[in-house]
């Protein structure tokens, strides 16, 4: 039974961040029109119904301002503004199983305040994965460490047709993600920065490549935990242009 509530739990996160993280953004939930208010204090809410694997129907709160997905089914309620998550608080009454009492509600509730406030995409996204991992059951000590929320992006050295050139040439990425160069096509190929553009304090011969890579899939891969732009080339082929930016956001 507590296997298939933990699954239930993990469903209901991945249903709800799926839709934060979908058509629904930050600004869209606050400039939306508020729903009207009855009185001081209370607050009209939708729930969007959601049939599980097992064939039970749930109501998972949507945050305030959504609209109710196109071809879905949603029921209106009527709650009395706490200052808390919608969300939260009806995760906090509904939830029956042992992670209840281990669940961080507060940092939770924070967690989804700031999805929905920030205007910043890394501040969301990282709020986003606590909020998920801690609905999923994974340890605070976990979800709150800074590689939590990293990711890596992609960056092929050399294009498909065989161009020298990084595709893409621009990337962003956060604070704490890493990138993965991998030779594809017309190498060898390094990754060279420009000490000149670069954040500063930033060490550019620990961040470079030392050696070249000849073998296609051949992969460097760094982390950068300075915010700024950072500019860098291959070294074999300079000449012909092969140069790329990276912008690290806080």
């Amino acid at each position: 039974a507590f296997e298939r509530h933990q699954i239930m739990i993990f469903s209901r996160a991945i249903v709800l961040l799926g839709l934060l993280g979908g058509a629904v953004n930050a600004e869209n939930l606050r400039t939306g029109e508020p729903a009207p208010l009855s009185e001081v204090g209370v607050e009209h809410h939708l729930d969007l119904e959601v049939i599980l694997e097992n064939g039970e129907r749930e109501l998972f709160p949507l945050l305030p301002g959504t609209k109710c997905p196109t071809g879905h089914v949603c029921r209106s309620r009527t709650v009395v503004n706490t200052g808390a998550s919608p969300l939260v608080t009806s995760l906090q009454s509904g939830l029956k199983t042992p992670l209840k009492a281990a669940m961080d509600w507060q940092e939770l509730n924070n967690d989804m305040i700031t999805v929905v406030k920030s205007d910043d995409y890394c501040t969301r996204r990282k709020a986003m994965a606590r909020a998920a991992g801690m609905l999923a059951g994974v340890a605070a000590s976990t979800v709150g460490a800074p590689a939590y929320a990293a990711e890596t992006k992609v960056v092929k050295m050399g294009s498909d047709n065989g161009q020298l050139k990084f595709e893409p040439e621009k990337i962003q990425i956060c604070k704490g993600d890493s990138v993965k160069w991998v030779n594809n096509k017309a190498g060898p190929h390094n990754v060279v920065f420009d000490e000149d553009a670069i954040p500063d304090g930033v060490d550019q011969e620990a961040i470079s490549m030392t050696d070249q890579l000849g073998e296609e899939g051949d992969t460097f891969v760094m982390s950068f935990a300075t915010a700024g732009e950072y500019s860098y080339y291959c070294e074999p082929h300079r000449g012909a242009g092969m140069q790329g930016t990276l912008v690290v956001q806080a």
